[in-house]
């Protein structure tokens, strides 16, 4: 039987197995959390590799300048970052645009919150942190109890209480003033809270590829039909959020904070809070992140949507292009690498020279064709037919003409007559001018002729939908549809 003792130290040893706990345990920690607070911002949650090589190879090179080359631990920036991918502190992944790029994991962006909290303002216990515990100690209560007499009770005691309150405002006048000490306490309080969130949203995006990884391996291990697998998979990667704890309390989050108006009320309330006179009191640094809620809020949920996509994409993908036989000579391939790198490691010293492959093995055939086959098809191709150009039919020009465009001479022609056969009138419509055209001049092609002369006149466009019917030169008739027009001569204005 375990001891009471022994159960905590137990569970002590499991906790501080934790990537998180280990990091902020290690002697170089307080490098580590710099470096990756210095390389990996909010704004810049994916690093390129080199680039993240590069930058901490600098940031080395300053310290050890400054004369810290004592606390620095051996190796360069590739060694510590491939270290610190080993330990779980950083995540190393190719994107869609085959760019290789460093992450800081869950359990790291924690070592940073826990870093951060411990060096800047202590928390303490407060009037907002106490009501923040009482209200979700009340919400919980809520949720919990099912009694409607109860639930009834609990909104009309609410409903009297704001009632009450909106009495005395409205006798007053005035809305009862916080001072400024417990102002503070609940922007500080705010900000504790706010500092959790980068953490939750790279566990929710981690529990995703964990769950990716999941699915890729069960996949290619190919232990059940491939129907089944299909349909498992797809729908899996097609409710991606749905299929980890992390996933279901994210997209219940989501429904509160990822309505586009929520946002905006949120942004609009956090410029009421830092118009306020307190916050001079407050430090630069938390004036920012009180500034950038929002917008790291919206930095998470578009990490999380990404890591969504990318999984589905990946899951997708493998189900498309599942190979049993060739992901089983892949894992073979993999697996006679690692045992002949296990067997030479042992041996090998560093920056020792390793011979390469000069040439590639040679296949054991039994036998080769040693003549080409019969490069000549089995039978020749058909005979081309024959057209003689001579032999078609003739076309008269008049009936070619006839089919080609607009007779603008003659429509230009036909409408001044027509205009001054109308000037009674105060405009002409220019549909009832093409409705009473000779049949050579109503062709589809002379109504749009028609149109293009009717801006040389004084032409206007009326709110009517004009009908007309044209007729095609072989007596089709076609019936057409624009917006009105009527037309006047120019010596009929001003």
């Amino acid at each position: 039987m375990i001891t009471r003792a022994e159960g905590a130290y137990l569970g002590a040893v499991r906790a501080f197995q934790n990537p998180m706990l280990d990091l902020l345990h290690k002697r170089h920690a307080p490098l580590i959390v710099s470096l990756l607070s210095l390389v990996f911002t909010a704004e810049r949650p994916t690093v390129p590799v080199d680039d993240a090589h590069t930058e901490i190879a600098d940031a080395l090179d300053q310290l050890r300048a400054s004369g810290y080359g004592d606390d620095l631990p051996s190796g360069n920036a590739r060694d510590l970052c491939r270290q610190w991918a080993d330990a779980g502190w950083l995540v190393r992944q190719v994107l869609e645009d085959d760019v290789e790029v460093y992450q800081v994991s869950a359990h790291a962006v924690g070592a940073l919150e826990v870093a951060g909290r411990a060096g800047g303002t202590r928390a303490r216990v407060s009037q907002s942190r106490v009501r923040t515990l009482l209200d979700a100690v009340d919400r919980l209560a809520q949720h919990a109890d099912p009694d409607v007499l109860v639930a009834m009770a609990r909104l009309d005691a609410e409903i009297a209480e704001k009632k009450a309150e909106l009495d005395r405002i409205q006798r007053t006048g005035t809305v009862e003033q916080v001072g400024e000490e417990t102002l503070l306490e609940e922007a500080e309080n705010l900000l504790h809270l706010v500092r959790e969130l980068p953490g939750d949203f790279a566990r929710v995006a981690e529990s995703i590829k964990a769950m990716q990884r999941d699915v890729v391996t069960a996949l290619r291990q190919d232990e059940r039909p491939t129907g089944d697998v299909l349909r498992e998979y797809l729908e899996r990667g097609e409710h991606v959020m749905e299929s980890t704890v992390e996933g279901r309390a994210f997209a219940g989050a989501l429904r509160l904070i990822g309505d586009p108006r929520r946002l905006d009320e949120l942004s609009a309330q956090l410029d009421v809070v830092l118009r306020h006179r307190f916050t001079r009191l407050l430090p630069a640094q938390q004036r920012t992140e009180l500034s950038e809620i929002g917008r790291r809020i919206e930095q998470g949920l578009e990490q999380v949507f990404a890591t969504q996509r990318e999984a589905s994409s990946v899951i997708t993908t493998q189900v498309r292009h599942h190979d049993p036989l060739r992901d089983r000579q892949v894992d073979d391939l993999l697996r006679d690498v690692m045992t002949g790198m296990q067997a030479w490691m042992p041996d090998s010293r560093r920056g020792q020279a390793v011979d390469p492959l000069r040439r590639l093995p040679v296949a054991e055939v039994d036998h080769l064709r040693q003549t080409p086959g019969d490069l000549r098809p089995p039978q020749p191709p058909d005979a081309l037919t024959e057209w003689d150009d001579d032999a078609a039919e003739e076309v008269s020009h008049a009936e070619a003409r006839a089919w080609g465009g607009p007779h603008y001479a003659e429509l230009g022609a036909y409408l001044t007559d027509w205009l001054g056969t109308h000037r009674d009138l105060e405009g002409t419509a220019l549909a009832d001018a093409f409705s009473a055209a000779p049949p050579h001049l109503r062709r589809p092609v002379d109504l749009l002729g028609l149109l293009e002369i009717a801006e040389q006149f004084r032409s206007t466009e009326t709110d009517t939908i004009a009908y007309v019917e044209a007729v095609r030169p072989d007596g089709t008739p076609r019936r057409f549809a624009f917006e009105g027009v009527t037309v006047r001569l120019e010596d009929e204005h001003d």
